[in-house]
């Protein structure tokens, strides 16, 4: 939100009431807890009236600050976000007072307030981060017909589908409370969720309100509050519903948000790296489960407005068989079921007449994993809307009858989540479909949720849910999985999220175009997923609308096979290679073995963001803090520490160009191919090329040819060394077992220019060492 004319003024009509002079502070329970005037306070009469904002400063955890405003104190509506759910904090904070300030410090964060003028300074062992200066913290009383327009005013029903006929007038003004934070200079802000636009912030309006709205807008299906910077620290808001935030795009050299109501906390979080940021992040909010090495294989759709039944599915799979180009699970879009009954969890028996021995046959023929299409919205259509009306299962309207639009799918009403009944009821709809063979669910949808003139079971505020939904019903699907399959076994294909979404992966990319564009928008948003918290990150291969030209296919198809989750599907037309030409077909070959033979690596960095959070794609910057020319780097990512990816987005005809940092670096498909960095490089790529690049000093295993991505990584290794130093030792771990159950570590050593390999950790087989910028030993 905006209250500004400019710099020194206000927008008409607004009134503002600035946090000035800290006029008591004390220490309680290892907080700070300060009372901060609006106006001078000159002597005993000043202190009459208000506003007044109270501060508390804390530390949850261990480098990580809190400041938490309240204008009105109450107990927190629900529902809040849940703050370290499977991970205990580590408490390790001081506080000093003196005369000139106060300090609370932690992990090597630390913050000093000073009383007259009130200000915050954030710094870490050698230098400030950024601060909250003087009238940075503010109470504004904002006309309410200026917020008409925005999700924030509850009261713009006119606008919402979900409206009451007769509202009921609304105030004259919204509050909000609104904090800044100083940006210094060639200071850059990433993140906020799966956010398509620039990849750095700085200069951006970003609006923490999911919204179905396509690749192509300012509009997302994962909005986090949460970003991080290349200065060392990150900043999560701590607020489930709407937060506005003005990146640098209010005040060029502030970063302020804002939400409308009377609280708003955030946290600072400094780490010496990206990663320990995300680290400390993940620890508050949450670390992705583990996930099935399954899920590392093809995924192949029949796409969306496709015509498909048995035959046509036994067809695809047989092509893909045939070409060489193994799926590891198919997934069923939405006429899985019959038109307009969506969702009736029932296969149409007109395509389908016997849905269980249907997928008992393909999973034994073609040794797929089954994975089908579903929502929580149920059509009045649908042969169980009945049900779900006379058990309660619905949101409602104010007046008891359950809220319903056209949008989608007809007189569609929206599963209430936070009524155990509804839960129970949705959850046995989808464990009678696992009892036919359905192994994991696509929960599609579940942004435009109403929030104006509804009611939820639990007395929720709709403000609240609207984003928070979306965590609370994919949660609702992963635990069915998992209790059907046990821990580390369940997935789902996720489309919307909010902070705290990441436990529960994979999630994709949304509705893109089929152009060059769309499949840099879906870099951008996944990167920028990345660096908020997600471990993982998949796209529609080829992109979802239109019908992508046989080139795009071919580099999407690369792109995506080097993604973490690799999903072909699209809206009106097939996705399967041989439509885009039999060599389409044998590049998609080519790259869906290179992942399969790189799963030892793959899986262990699932394995790791399990336990710590990192993400397998990851932004340049997050390993190349230090080198400056990384920081603005959106076409291309590392996966994992040891592998640079670099999609090409140009026509085999015109160059591309990407950036290798320091460092003599290999060409994985090509290994006699080096090159020195740093260096931009312009080269032309054939199709059936990929420029993936190892970085020095790593050791990568390699597993053998199995025609899948699950099978015993112990077994069969290529371990290859690349460019170790003189004196160098690195450790690698891989998962073994026909579960993954046992851990091998394998030391790599250089010493008087031979390369020696050893496991020191657990029994694995180890075929062949392959040597690269050294001799073999």
């Amino acid at each position: 939100m905006r209250f500004n004319d400019g710099f020194w003024l206000l927008k008409n009509g607004v009134k503002s009431y600035y946090g000035l002079q800290a006029t008591q502070v004390k220490e309680k329970d290892g907080a700070l807890e300060l009372l901060v005037a609006t106006r001078p306070i000159l002597h005993r009469g000043d202190t009459l009236g208000g506003p007044f904002l109270t501060v508390k400063i804390h530390s949850p955890t261990e480098g990580v600050i809190g400041v938490k405003l309240d204008h009105f104190v109450h107990i927190a509506p629900s529902p809040v976000i849940p703050l370290f759910p499977d991970d205990q904090p580590i408490t390790n904070s001081t506080i000093q007072s003196s005369e000139s300030g106060h300090t609370l410090s932690s992990g090597g964060l630390t913050a000093e307030i000073t009383s007259n003028p009130y200000t915050i300074t954030f710094k870490s062992p050698n230098r400030t981060l950024t601060f909250a200066g003087p009238k940075y913290q503010a109470i504004f009383d904002v006309p309410s017909k200026w917020t008409t327009l925005s999700a924030s005013n509850s009261s713009c029903l006119a606008l919402d589908p979900s409206s009451n006929p007769t509202p009921t007038p609304p105030p004259e003004f919204v509050r909000y409370i609104n904090s800044e934070l100083n940006t210094s200079p060639g200071e850059l802000v990433y993140g906020f969720g799966e956010q398509f636009g620039a990849f750095v912030k700085n200069g951006q309006s970003i609006k923490m309100w999911n919204q179905d709205g396509g690749t192509s807008s300012e509009q997302a299906y994962k909005c986090i509050p949460f970003y991080i910077t290349n200065r060392n620290y990150g900043v999560f808001i701590n607020h489930p519903g709407e937060v506005e935030v003005e990146v640098g795009s209010e005040k060029v050299s502030r970063v302020g948000t804002s939400v409308a109501g009377s609280s708003l906390e955030y946290f600072i979080i400094y780490g010496e790296t990206p990663l320990e940021i995300l680290e400390r992040y993940t620890r508050m909010t949450g670390r992705p489960a583990l996930l099935p090495s399954w899920t590392f294989g093809l995924w192949l759709s029949t796409s969306f407005l496709t015509s498909y039944s048995s035959s046509t599915v036994s067809g695809f799979l047989q092509g893909m068989q045939d070409r060489d180009c193994p799926v590891r699970v198919f997934h069923l879009d939405c006429f899985w079921m019959k038109q307009y009954e969506w969702c009736s969890f029932t296969f149409d028996p007109e395509f389908f007449p016997d849905p269980k021995a249907y997928l008992t046959e393909i999973k034994e023929k073609f040794g797929v994993k089954i994975c089908v299409w579903i929502n929580p919205y149920i059509s009045q259509l649908s042969p169980i809307f009945a049900e779900g009306v006379e058990g309660g299962y619905f949101i409602k309207r104010k007046d008891g009858t359950p809220w319903q639009w056209d949008l989608w799918q007809p007189g569609l009403a929206i599963v209430d989540v936070t009524n155990p009944a509804a839960c129970k009821w949705y959850s046995d709809k989808l464990s009678a479909l696992m009892d036919l063979g359905v192994d994991c669910f696509k929960t599609d949808f579940g942004e435009r949720i109403p929030h104006a003139s509804v009611v939820y079971h639990d007395g929720s505020d709709p403000m609240r849910m609207h984003n928070t939904y979306a965590v609370i019903y994919n949660e609702l699907v992963f635990k069915v999985i998992e209790k059907r399959l046990g821990k580390g076994e369940a997935v789902v294909f996720a489309r919307s999220a909010a902070t705290g979404g990441q436990r529960f992966p994979v999630h994709w990319g949304g509705d893109c175009e089929s152009t060059w564009e769309a499949m840099a928008e879906a870099m951008r948003g996944a990167l920028s997923l990345t660096a908020s918290g997600f471990a993982f990150a998949s796209h529609d291969i080829g992109g979802f609308e239109g019908h992508p030209d046989p080139q795009i296919y071919q580099r999407w198809v690369a792109f995506g096979l080097f993604s973490s989750h690799s999903r072909l599907h699209g809206s009106s037309s097939y996705r399967v290679p041989w439509i885009y030409g039999e060599d389409a077909a044998k590049s998609m070959s080519k790259f869906i073995e290179a992942k399969h033979r790189l799963m030892p690596y793959l899986y262990n960095l699932a394995v790791q963001a399990h336990s710590n959070g990192h993400p397998l794609q990851r932004a340049m910057f997050l390993e190349f803090i230090d080198d400056r020319n990384t920081h603005s780097l959106d076409r291309q990512y590392m996966l994992g520490p040891s592998l640079l990816v670099a999609p090409v987005f140009v026509d085999v005809t015109e160059e591309t160009e990407y950036y290798i940092p320091a460092g003599r670096w290999t060409s994985f498909f090509h290994p006699e191919r080096t090159v020195q960095g740093p260096i931009w490089v312009k080269e032309v790529v054939p199709l059936d090329e990929l420029p993936l690049w190892v970085r020095p000093g790593s050791v990568i295993c390699v597993g053998q040819k199995t025609g899948r991505p699950d099978y015993d990584y112990s077994k069969g290794l290529d371990v290859r060394v690349y460019e170790l130093a003189e004196g160098q030792s690195v450790e690698t771990n891989i998962l073994g077992g026909e579960r993954h159950s046992e851990l091998v570590t394998i030391r790599v050593q250089k010493d008087n220019g031979e390369v020696k390999v050893n496991t020191i950790a657990g029994h694995c087989e180890i075929t062949s060492v392959s040597v690269f910028g050294g001799v073999q030993g």
